[in-house]
């Protein structure tokens, strides 16, 4: 009861880690091993009369010093790693008063990056639990593909019939394929509708190549090609976040942008309100810029047996790289 009333009204909250001295003394233990290490490269250089050995160990040296290097910047996350929570069911803002947003979201090959994928993707994004006079999806598509864009145009009708029933049972996997192949959608009566639906689109897709008429209005959702020429650098996705930018800039304008893979579908509806409970908080930094959602990638090795989730960099780090400040306390 008196955990629930200190966060009644707070937006987030921030705690260090159980893990945290447990982190620092391995970092002890470790840098003694190192400083064990160079010293043995130290004393192998200074006693050797041979030549080859000196050489050797010069070399060894070398590259330990560089392997010494990347480990202690590793373990520089781990010393601070901080928790944080948000809850934006306490956000006292009426929904008129959020913020616009723009969701940027890029692809650039209609066969690497299947557009049956980026539906998938924009339909997750589409379906956020955010006033959608406020909520504006952007699509650049490098590839200038009429496939990628007919795929949108059938994905913006699809959505009449989505983006409802999503809302009505309160889903949270709310892109369709996610959705579909899980177990935990049989007892709603409206799913065969629905993938029936999903697997119009696909039949769709598979001949569009025949079809010369992609007559569809699609809303709340922009489709941008690009026009790549030889000559000039496109700067790639990067070039294309900047041309996103300006777009945006000129039809919505929205203080808030983000940016989401073609490939990887939001598994939050309530993403943006969860964004909201730093940039909304009195008690943030006013200088406050960027607020990331670390993604979980998976099956990126059919071998792996361990399900390729890419814990280190994702799970780890970023806990620690987040307690990285100035002058001030590491937590705060």
């Amino acid at each position: 009861m008196e955990k629930m009333q200190l966060r009644s009204g707070v937006l987030h909250t921030k705690s260090a880690m159980p893990r945290t001295w447990f982190n620092r003394l391995f970092a002890f233990i470790y840098l003694i091993s190192i400083y064990a290490l160079f010293y043995h490269h130290y004393h192998n250089i200074v006693t050797s009369t041979d030549k080859l050995t000196k050489t050797n160990t010069i070399i060894f040296l070398v590259a330990d010093l560089i392997l010494a290097f990347m480990s202690i910047a590793r373990q520089i996350f781990r010393l601070w790693p901080i928790r944080r929570e948000v809850f934006p069911e306490n956000l006292t803002v009426d929904e008129s008063e959020y913020p616009a947003l723009d969701v940027f979201v890029c692809t650039a090959d209609p066969y690497k990056e299947p557009p049956i994928g980026v539906v998938n993707t924009v339909l997750s994004l589409m379906a956020y639990d955010y006033p959608t006079d406020k909520l504006s999806v952007y699509v650049s598509d490098d590839g200038g593909s009429q496939l990628t864009l007919f795929a949108l145009m059938e994905a913006a009708e699809f959505a009449k019939h989505w983006l409802p029933y999503c809302n009505k049972h309160s889903l949270v996997d709310r892109a369709p394929e996610a959705y579909f192949t899980s177990k935990t959608n049989l007892c709603f009566p409206e799913n065969g509708v629905a993938t029936a639906e999903l697997d119009e689109i696909e039949i769709l897709l598979e001949s569009a190549s025949e079809k010369e008429q992609y007559g569809h209005k699609m809303p709340n959702l922009v489709y941008v090609s690009r026009e790549k020429r030889k000559s000039t650098l496109h700067n790639y996705k990067a070039g294309a976040l900047n041309a996103l930018l300006r777009i945006s800039a000129t039809m919505t304008n929205a203080p808030l942008v983000l940016t989401q893979d073609c490939d990887m579908f939001s598994n939050d509806p309530k993403t943006p309100l969860r964004a909201l409970c730093f940039f909304m908080d009195p008690k943030m930094d006013s200088n406050l810029a960027l607020v990331q959602f670390p993604p979980i990638f998976y099956g990126i090795n059919k071998d792996d047996i361990y399900g390729a989730e890419f814990r280190e960099p994702i799970t780890n780090n970023s806990c620690g790289m987040d307690a990285i400040r100035h002058q001030s306390s590491p937590y705060c």
